[in-house]
């Protein structure tokens, strides 16, 4: 039995969430959640993650797993809102602690974080399987991206974070704290080996050349036709194209708030003594 598959499109950030199922059990994952949040106001809202939430429920499905395929800098998690109204395991890959010990630094978080992970429910380490109600998942570690990044291979079909993008866009900048072009180069490679027929979902999609909003490929379009990383390209010929790229690129948006509260799963910093929460800017340390 395959898994079945819907993606939202979060248009104030670019990010395709999933929600993937078991049509056998009506277990359903929620992958890449995204909160709605205003940076110019400090305001948040639930409004995206509630589509999710009601067409999970509409489908009559179980929420089993929360997934996240990285530690995102470009928009905020809803993972804490989605397992109070639907339950699930929040889930992430076992070097987050990496990201952790790093931006907790920058930003100087509270003593009372422990950069070890606990802040997710569970850890997942390298080619560990865990199940899906009756589909058999794996966890590939893909860093390059961060040092922390994941695949989810659910069944037959894979979620590449943003690890990979659609073939006319390319791939993922390596320039973040603790990023490595020539790591990003290595785990590409390991999705490409997949078979070819291998459907790939992207986290992000930025529409080049004004096509539609797409989020879905596959192992064999990725070799032929990806902008930076088909079957013609070299490690080294990777390496210098995307060293050379990332030096032109801003740092997205929505970086220093989201990296504070993805980091805690989702969640915002602890309130001060006003009652109070608050997002520090790091002055001249990104």
């Amino acid at each position: 039995m395959q898994a079945q598959v819907e993606a939202f499109f979060h248009e104030a950030s670019n990010t395709i969430s999933y929600l993937v199922w078991d049509p056998q059990s009506a277990q359903a994952a929620v992958i890449d959640s995204a909160l709605d949040f205003d940076a110019n106001s400090g305001r948040t809202s639930t409004t995206s993650a509630e589509v999710i939430a009601k067409r999970l429920k509409d489908l009559k499905l179980s929420c089993q797993w929360i997934l996240e395929t990285h530690v995102h800098a470009d928009h905020i998690s809803a993972a804490p809102y989605l397992k109070d109204q639907l339950g699930g395991i929040t889930a992430v890959g076992d070097h987050t602690p990496e990201i952790q010990r790093t931006f907790k630094a920058i930003y100087n978080a509270e003593p009372s974080f422990k950069a070890d992970g606990r802040q997710f429910d569970r850890l997942f380490s390298d080619e560990e399987e865990f199940l899906l109600g009756n589909i058999t998942c794996r966890v590939t570690h893909t860093p390059g991206h961060t040092p922390a990044c994941v695949t989810y291979l659910i069944g037959d079909i894979a979620f590449v974070g943003d690890t990979l993008f659609m073939p006319d866009f390319g791939t993922a900048r390596a320039d973040f704290p603790g990023g490595d072009a020539g790591q990003l180069y290595d785990s590409i490679q390991k999705i490409l080996k997949l078979p070819d027929d291998t459907r790939l979902f992207t986290c992000h999609d930025y529409a080049p050349n004004g096509r539609k909003i797409a989020w879905e490929t596959t192992v064999k379009e990725q070799r032929q036709k990806n902008l930076h990383a088909n079957d013609g390209i070299s490690r080294e010929e990777f390496i210098k194209m995307r060293t050379e790229r990332d030096k032109q690129l801003d740092m997205p948006a929505l970086l220093i708030p989201s990296i504070q509260v993805n980091m805690r799963a989702g969640a915002f910093p602890p309130a001060e003594d006003d009652g109070e929460r608050y997002l520090k800017i790091p002055i001249d340390k990104l």
